[in-house]
Formats: C-alpha cells, sequence, structure tokens
C-alpha cells in the first residue's frame, strides 16, 4: 500500500511543477498547451487552493507570485520522506 502511495507522491508532484512551468506560458486559449494548462489545473486546484486562501501571493514588481504549487510540493516531500522510508 505505501509503494502505491508513494507513486501517488511522485507523480502529483510532477503534475504540480509541470503546471507551474505552463503557467508562465502566454498562449492563446485555443493552443494545446492551453488545453494541458486546463487539465492540471483541474488535477492540481483542489490540492492548492486551500493553500492559498491560507498564503498571500507575494508582490514582486507588480505581479504576486504563487507561493501555494512550493508549499505544497515541500509537503509532499516531507509527506513522502515519512512513508516511503
Amino acid at each position: 500500500m505505501s509503494g502505491i502511495l508513494c507513486r501517488v507522491i511522485q507523480v502529483y508532484s510532477l503534475v504540480i511543477i509541470a503546471r507551474i512551468l505552463l503557467e508562465w506560458l502566454q498562449v492563446p486559449p485555443d493552443h494545446p498547451v492551453a488545453g494541458a494548462r486546463r487539465v492540471l489545473r483541474a488535477v492540481t486546484d483542489p490540492i492548492l487552493a486551500p493553500f492559498r486562501r491560507l498564503i498571500p501571493p507575494i508582490n514582486a514588481g507588480g505581479v504576486g507570485i504563487d507561493l501555494s504549487p512550493i508549499v505544497v510540493l515541500v509537503a509532499l516531500g516531507i509527506i513522502g520522506s515519512v512513508i516511503c522510508s
């Protein structure tokens, strides 16, 4: 059971990283990357949303930087190291 959970944590971490990278791209709504971004948002938003409510974005030169994916990645890393070791 823990092996499956470890794999889920690893895959979900990669999905969050993919979302972070795709969020930086400016593409039109009909572009295939925009479709992939919508799928990644649908998969990651349920976990990221509670953290977004707790952690406000950092203002960096007029741009808000969302730290919730980083916090979730750290939390998944800690949970993974406890469960998978």
